[in-house]
């Protein structure tokens, strides 16, 4: 049974880890102290080191957390009833373009803000990231798998190879998008996007 104390500290890490993830994915993880994650939350620095040994720590938590949420609703989105695999995918990748903004992605883009921050600062949190990743791929070659039996699309290497091609090719847009500023080069994995899984321009 969860206490009222329980719950009170769970609240209180989570929110340490909300305003953090987003503060981050609008500076970056080195550029951000922990004072300001903390005034920002609100709570005094005795309660990060409560819930964190570390900043990266905090950081390892904060990007497990991301990949959770995200799995959670890939998942939901994969699993959308009434529509074929095909375009169960094409919505994804729409809501890719629709949230990792090049303004405010209010926290949503942390994998693409700090991937290759974080991979050369902490090996801890470089695995998380590849754990991370390795989820999102696992289940778009499911997906691809799945949209081949039942014949909405074709792909000409494996799924897992083609998942992997895919991810990529959208992280590369992002960051991309980030450079020059407009949604060009998601237009321009949408498109490939379609061509890889052999859809109609």
């Amino acid at each position: 049974m969860t206490t009222s104390s329980q719950l009170h500290s769970n609240d209180v890490r989570e929110h340490i880890l909300s305003t953090g993830q987003r503060i981050m994915a609008g500076k970056g993880f080195s550029a951000v102290g922990l004072n300001e994650i903390l005034t920002a939350a609100g709570v005094p620095k005795g309660s990060f080191y409560h819930y964190f040994a570390s900043k990266e720590a905090f950081g390892v938590a904060m990007l497990q957390r991301y990949f959770d949420d995200y799995l959670v609703e890939l998942d939901h989105t994969l699993s959308q009833p009434g529509i074929a695999m095909a375009q169960r995918l094409m919505n994804y990748w729409q809501q890719w373009q629709d949230s990792q903004s090049f303004s405010d992605c209010q926290g949503k883009c942390l994998a693409v803000k700090l991937g290759a921050e974080v991979a050369d600062l902490s090996d801890g949190m470089r695995l998380t990231l590849k754990s991370g990743t390795a989820g999102i791929i696992s289940r778009l070659a499911q997906a691809l798998a799945t949209g081949m039996a039942e014949g909405s699309l074709r792909i000409d290497d494996t799924p897992g190879k083609t998942a992997e091609s895919l991810y990529q090719l959208w992280l590369g847009a992002s960051v991309m998008v980030k450079i020059v500023r407009n949604t060009e080069p998601f237009d321009a994995a949408m498109k490939t996007t379609k061509q890889i899984i052999h859809l109609p321009a």
